[in-house]
């Protein structure tokens, strides 16, 4: 049987599955209610000099009939007194022992960092978060994103907590910079035991159409928010790879965050490097239960590969990641319709005909709505396949048998690319294209 239990640079906890710090961990009463859920760690919402939000707070985006696909907050740190907070960790430790228990701090000078590292850790956290991630309100005064975007600024400040902590320090990385790597190796460099990612990304979600104010709107005005949810997981993946991939970084243990739903989200979050993983936006969406599902799921695909520990696969996706040069242009796949299934939608013919490379002709046969597959022009991009409202009725079918491989950056080396405009090398020369006039018939 799969055990779950994970030692994150040096905190124990029951499973990988952590609350970020954010509103469902604004108190001891939530928290303990998380892991009575099932969760196995939670990373108390930030610690500081309390502040006043605003109202109201919250934005979504969403699509179709997807709900907050992606959610936008300008709610900052806590606003409760940190003597409150101190006492509830403490509690929750009483009771919760064996689960994991992060204090998320953000305050701004050397002394404030040394007195509350001393405060939570006499209030029995298991370890630390430096919240160097929150874009909005906090970052104007010099906190949060401020530093995150700053790596020198980034590095003093981990060294000093290093410096003060008796428990192991992770550093929370801001996703709104330009090369994720800079502060992951001010990070490493300053000596954090670990890091998390990705905080919030800096955006607007939507216009008031009446108030003209950026939602959400507060008195007539708005500003920007932290945009977080479904919708950035491909971007939180993405800035972990680059983590995970560096051979300095690497080093140390990395929490994945962003847009985590479902059981399968942590696994790929797995396989690309991740260790734990925080989860908020889909707890806000629909309460602390989803951890029974994505705990259900996580052991069936662990029983299902063999694996015994999380350890057996962290990573494992990360040898297949690769520059787009070292792609082989020699694979081939062509689109494949499979007429049992297909409603005859046309979606796959739009698609193509008009976003695409013209591969897919409609039936002349007005008995017979399936759409065709012009092989010699299919490029094998995908897009009929990914807009096909049927499971599996469009797939890509292998047509090369695997014996010949070649390189963008192979045929660069051997002067067989593409060097002028009109090169007869290019790879779309003699391509079928109807002519423009085809396009007013």
């Amino acid at each position: 049987m799969a055990d779950l239990s994970i030692n994150f640079a040096g905190i124990k906890a029951p499973n990988p599955f952590w609350l970020a710090s954010a509103p469902p961990t604004n108190s001891g009463y939530q928290i303990m209610k998380a892991f009575e859920a099932g969760w196995g760690g939670a990373v108390w919402k930030t610690l500081g000099v309390p502040v006043i939000n605003v109202s109201s707070r919250y934005g979504a985006v969403n699509y179709r009939d997807t709900r907050m696909m992606g959610f936008n907050n300008i709610e900052l740190i806590t606003d409760r007194p940190l003597a409150d907070n101190l006492r509830e960790i403490e509690e929750v430790k009483k009771y919760f022992p064996d689960h994991a228990v992060i204090a998320s701090l953000m305050v701004e000078s050397r002394a404030e960092w040394e007195q509350i590292i001393k405060d939570v850790q006499n209030a029995g956290a298991d370890g630390i978060e430096l919240n160097f991630g929150c874009p909005h309100g906090m970052c104007e005064r010099g906190m949060g994103s401020a530093v995150g975007q700053e790596p020198e600024v980034l590095k003093t400040i981990v060294e000093w907590v290093k410096a003060a902590a008796n428990i192991p320090v992770i550093t929370k990385l801001s996703p709104n910079i330009s090369h994720i790597v800079d502060p992951g190796l001010a990070a490493y460099q300053g000596g954090t035991d670990a890091i998390s990612l990705i905080n919030t990304i800096k955006s607007i979600v939507g216009i008031d159409l009446d108030s003209y104010a950026p939602y959400p709107v507060v008195d007539g005005k708005g500003t920007n928010g932290g945009y977080c949810g479904p919708a950035v997981k491909p971007i939180a993946m993405h800035m972990l790879k680059d983590l995970a991939q560096h051979p300095e970084i690497s080093k140390v243990p990395i929490c994945g965050i962003g847009g985590i739903e479902t059981w399968r989200d942590v696994v790929e979050f797995i396989l690309l490097g991740a260790t734990s993983v925080q989860v908020c936006t889909a707890v806000m969406h629909y309460g602390f239960g989803i951890v029974r599902e994505m705990e259900a799921g996580l052991r069936q695909f662990m029983d299902d590969k063999g694996y015994n520990t999380i350890y057996d696969f962290t990573g494992k996706a990360l040898p297949n990641i690769t520059e787009w040069k070292h792609l082989n242009l020699e694979h081939k796949v062509v689109a494949e319709i499979n007429p049992n299934t297909c409603v005859g939608c046309d979606l796959c013919y739009i698609a193509c005909d008009d976003g695409a490379h013209q591969a897919i002709a409609l039936p002349t046969d007005l008995t017979n709505r399936v759409p065709s597959i012009i092989e010699e022009n299919c490029v094998g991009c995908n897009l009929c396949s990914l807009v096909c409202p049927i499971e599996n009725c469009i797939t890509m079918v292998k047509k090369d048998d695997g014996t010949k491989h070649s390189t963008w950056a192979e045929r660069t080396d051997a002067d067989q690319v593409p060097t002028t405009f009109d090169d007869d090398r290019a790879g779309g020369k003699g391509h079928f294209v109807p002519k423009p006039s085809d396009a007013l018939k």
